[in-house]
């Protein structure tokens, strides 16, 4: 059984302050001394890495999506081990999820699998004595214990008297009411909020300034004894760890650095666990791969906006490449894509796929139900799984059916061509996988990983 007070952070639309108010949270309480758990519902990579900067511990993901609803109790339970205090930030409203499958993948949905009491946050800017009419509509629609209300933005305190008066009404708590502060605003561009490793100081500083806010506006008691109040959930932690780790510790790199910023925690803790030496890369500084190694990840990111300074670091582009040519297992996925392309927006980059990159202003969003084309270092051809696209740029071909009979495309899904590029020791494509629903991933790109290890060693 898992004891640790829980509370699940939604609003009814996104843009409402979701991440505002769980990352002050969890700032304002790591102040107080408490250790706190920071989990994001959801694909998203970048409000986590707020909320590591605010916990001091990593930000992870609960998507019942991607790695299947009874998941989701033992993750929790891993990524909140001897910790007081674990603050769930929701995913868009409150009861939004995959389109066409009811609550799947919602907020509501993963707050009914913790048992965590919800608190909704209401951007109240141009909020009167209706938000007693949306508080109560959330409250009586669904299953989910909507326990109180944090307003965001509120303009006076006068406008504050009002609102407080109307959730009364409905008989509601407001819990806290936080005013409108710039301070606190992180800037956007065209995939959401700019990752926390990419501002690393001024990061810092928004996140003590929501710690500060959040300790000046909301009820931080009333908010732990709220969450103090979830019962016991049955759960047996999920762990990393392989029934039949692969010999040797061969040397896994894993892409960072602020160009590859999106990664979930547990695609390291999976490949240390298959029996791999993790260790991190940065592209944007590191001009050779770790000494010894096998294998290369490649996560998301944004090498667009760095492509001149990848561009510019010619020999790791050549070791990447090197590594490609020997057969050393390489996975890439969005991110990773671009930068083992010929070129992106013109420049360029590994040129182990031949293939270009570039911008584009549309936006490609969704989960993806995906059929593996081709063998490959993640899963025999013929697999499934279901994955995430968030991308605003493409690639020129789109898969690798021309690399036959060596290899093909990746993947294939309904309503698109053949996507991605795979060979029995290289995968890279758009779709973002959570490897903590497919654990079996990290084991076949380690045990390639060794077995390239020992034909080194020999050589």
């Amino acid at each position: 059984m898992v004891n640790v007070p829980r509370v699940v952070i939604a609003a009814p639309a996104s843009g409402h302050g979701k991440t505002t108010v769980a990352t002050g949270l969890l700032a304002a309480y790591a102040a107080r001394g408490l250790k706190v758990a920071p989990f994001k519902v959801g694909p998203d990579y970048i409000d986590p890495g707020y909320h590591s900067l605010a916990a001091g511990r990593p930000g992870r993901n609960l998507d019942p999506v991607m790695v299947g609803e009874e998941t989701i109790g033992p993750l929790f339970a891993h990524g909140s081990a001897g910790t007081d205090l674990a603050v769930v930030e929701g995913v868009m409203g409150l009861y939004d999820g995959r389109t066409g499958a009811g609550d799947t993948g919602s907020t509501a949905q993963v707050a009914s699998l913790l048992g965590a009491p919800v608190i909704l946050v209401v951007d109240a800017a141009a909020q009167g004595r209706s938000v007693a009419a949306l508080v109560h509509g959330f409250r009586s629609f669904g299953t989910v214990r909507l326990a109180g209300v944090i307003l965001n933005r509120v303009g006076s305190d006068r406008h504050e008297a009002l609102l407080r008066e109307a959730c009364e009404e409905v008989g509601t708590p407001v819990l806290g009411a936080m005013r409108r502060a710039d301070a606190v605003a992180a800037p956007s561009r065209h995939l959401g909020l700019i990752p926390a490793a990419e501002r690393r100081a001024e990061a810092v500083a928004s996140v003590a300034a929501l710690a500060a806010l959040a300790a000046s506006s909301v009820d931080l008691d009333a908010v732990l004894a709220l969450a103090r109040s979830a019962p016991p959930l049955a759960a047996t932690p999920w762990s990393p760890a392989s029934g039949n780790p692969a010999p040797g510790r061969p040397v896994v790199a894993i892409a960072g650095g602020p160009a590859f910023t999106f990664a979930y925690a547990e695609t390291a803790e999976l490949l240390a666990g298959a029996g791999a030496e993790v260790v991190t890369v940065d592209p944007l500084r590191d001009e050779a791969l770790p000494e010894h190694t096998r294998a290369l990840v490649v996560g998301g990111g944004f090498p667009e906006v760095y492509a001149a300074e990848l561009s510019a670091n010619e020999p790791l582009r050549l070791a990447v490449a090197s590594l490609a040519a020997v057969g050393m297992p390489i996975v890439a996925e969005c991110a990773g894509l671009l930068w083992l392309c010929r070129t992106l927006d013109g420049k360029p980059m590994c040129g182990v796929l031949d293939a270009e990159a570039e911008m584009t202003p549309t936006l490609t969003l969704g989960y993806r139900d995906a059929v593996a084309l081709s063998d490959s270092p993640l899963f025999p051809a013929g697999s499934r799984i279901t994955g995430h696209e968030f991308h605003r740029t493409t690639v020129h071909p789109r898969s690798g059916l021309l690399l036959e009979p060596a290899g093909g495309a990746a993947w294939a899904w309904r309503g698109a061509d053949p996507e991605g590029f795979a060979t029995p020791t290289l995968q890279a494509s758009y779709l973002h996988l959570h490897w903590a629903g497919n654990p079996s991933i990290a084991q076949r790109v380690v045990t390639q990983a060794a077995a390239q290890a020992i034909t080194g060693s020999r050589g």
